[in-house]
């Protein structure tokens, strides 16, 4: 009766939240676990950090499996261990006091096969770890520490001169141009050699993965191809590479935890929910080196064939501070992605707020995304991105970095083209961000259907639409410092600008470019007070700008 009632309650807020749009909200169910606790302690585990217990914590957890589950506790203290390994219906509790801290001994992760960014691939097995698991948890209120300061590359620009002096002085190997640092000679070699370097392929056999070991960084938390899953009130954090990695799962609830990364970390991901369904993450706390909430399915062919979209989403109260974007998806989504439902997130310092991004050749589809009630500021880069020419590359360029814009051409239209749609967001304040929206699609498949409505966005730059179709934005306050324009539009087509609001003064409202520009309608908006109201150039037709 109360699992039936805590269902109910869930359903009503999440129809609240969302009635405006009709839909069904997700239901997610979380694991139940039986009382009975065993402490790692009775199994010979030492709370010193320095004794290794590996075998006494998987012994624990194993023991707890086989009587039918129940609480495995990691009491207050340092425990040193290798990796551990996750068992059905059991609950890994860590203490208020106790932090579970993974050794910096590479040798004690073997290598196992499993994912990476997509695709199948050899990697150090993951300090966490469960793979067709029933009823799971990680609950607490302790500190999980994945000891990754010693696996990752780092830049010297994204260090003070003391901290890469230090750094440099911990061993380890330098670039020849002396700006990146390298855990080892391995590591370094396999980053200069051929793309996905660990992917599993023929002729690649235990002889060359065992010479690119260091290279093959393993993600902290790994769960694969579980059900009913539970992560509360946990600090996870100093990754190797990703932290938090669910794949393939269903039923995942992530409430109330705080996961921790430097800024620097080299794919310093906070959660990569990865051809999931039916998840929920709310009243967390994300301070990154990358991505904080991140949606996957998987990339490009593999991603296609795996045929597993990441769906039925809820996101709320949630706080994100530095990280690479703070809610995001893409760029691998080659297995799509829809039914999504984000409300009442905070983002401070991330590099992109709502960061939607993909490539030629990933193929899948993002559609059904809802998000409302989203506060930021400071934002480096763009507050809203659509992007589908993604490089692979930090949002923000580093110092003397040059970029160049990609070149525009028509190609052929068929699985490998992704395509965003259906995207509703509204209620976004934003202070302080170097532009304000930008949608950029490729010319065979633009970013389409999509409403914007209800901003106040302070920025740089104001709205850059480039190759986007269907688009409506509604009551609309945009304050950049460069008005010259306030709105840019390139290639793109049924646009509709509703209320727009801006700043009296503001040298040009409009500059419109290209000519398969149609169909602009602008309504409810003011033109007078700019001191320039439209600019064509680039073969557009005045005539298909309508106020």
């Amino acid at each position: 009766m109360k699992k039936a009632i805590l269902i109910i309650s869930f359903i009503t807020a999440g129809l609240y939240s969302f009635a405006q749009f009709n839909v069904k909200m997700p239901v997610v169910i979380t694991p139940k676990f039986r009382k009975d606790t065993t402490s790692i302690a009775k199994f010979g585990a030492v709370p010193d950090g320095h004794f290794l217990n590996t075998k006494a914590i998987n012994n624990a957890i194993d023991a707890c499996n086989k009587k039918g589950g129940g609480v495995v506790l990691i009491p207050s203290g340092l425990w040193l261990t290798g990796p551990i390994v996750l068992k059905s219906n059991v609950n890994l509790h860590i203490a208020a006091g106790a932090t579970l801290l993974f050794t910096a001994d590479k040798s004690q992760y073997p290598l196992v096969e499993a994912n990476w960014e997509g695709l199948p691939q050899m990697r150090n097995q993951s300090p966490v770890s469960a793979t067709g698991a029933v009823n799971i948890a990680i609950t607490g209120k302790g500190i999980i520490d994945g000891n990754g300061d010693g696996w990752r590359a780092v830049k010297s620009d994204k260090l003070t001169a003391g901290q890469w002096k230090k750094l440099v002085e911990s061993g380890g190997v330098l670039s020849e141009d002396k700006k990146t640092w390298y855990p080892s000679e391995a590591y370094m070699k396999a980053s200069k050699g051929p793309a996905n370097p660990g992917q599993i392929l023929p002729g690649r056999d235990a002889a060359y993965f065992a010479s690119i070991k260091d290279f093959l960084r393993p993600n902290m938390v790994l769960i694969t191809n579980c059900k009913y899953i539970l992560l509360e009130g946990v600090t996870f954090q100093n990754s190797a590479a990703w932290c938090l990695h669910p794949l393939m799962n269903e039923h995942l609830t992530v409430r109330n935890v705080f996961v921790k990364n430097p800024w620097y970390a080299q794919n310093g991901d906070g959660i990569d929910v990865e051809s999931c369904s039916n998840v929920l993450i709310e009243n967390s706390t994300f301070d990154v080196g990358d991505d904080a909430l991140c949606m996957k399915s998987g990339r490009d062919a593999e991603g296609r064939k795996r045929g597993m979209p990441t769906q039925n989403v809820i996101i709320r109260n949630c706080t994100v501070y530095a990280s690479h974007g703070g809610f995001v998806i893409g760029s691998e989504m080659s297995g799509g992605a829809r039914n999504m439902y984000i409300s009442n997130c905070t983002f401070i310092g991330t590099d992109i707020g709502l960061r939607f991004k993909t490539a030629r050749g990933r193929g899948g589809v993002v559609e059904n995304i809802f998000i409302k009630d989203i506060y930021m500021k400071d934002i480096p880069a763009e507050a809203i991105l659509f992007d589908m020419y993604y490089m692979a590359k930090d949002p923000v360029p580093l110092l003397g970095e040059k970029r160049e814009l990609p070149k525009a051409e028509f190609k052929p239209v068929d699985e490998t083209t992704p395509v965003f749609k259906n995207f509703h967001i509204s209620n976004v304040y934003c202070n302080g961000a170097a532009k304000g929206i930008f949608l950029r699609g490729v010319p065979e498949m633009h970013v389409k259907d999509i409403v914007l409505e209800n901003m106040v966005l302070q920025a740089d730059k104001g709205i850059d639409v480039q190759e986007a179709s269907n688009i409506t934005f509604r009551n609309i306050t945009i304050i950049p410092a460069d008005t010259n324009p306030v709105v840019d539009i390139i290639n793109s087509d049924n646009l509709v600008f509703d209320k727009l609001q801006y700043k009296d003064g503001s040298q040009l409202l409009f500059r419109v470019a290209g000519d398969r520009t149609k169909n602009i309608q602008i309504k409810n908006t003011d033109a007078s007070k700019a001191k320039e109201k439209l600019l064509c150039e680039l073969g557009t037709d005045a005539k298909q700008i309508n106020w």
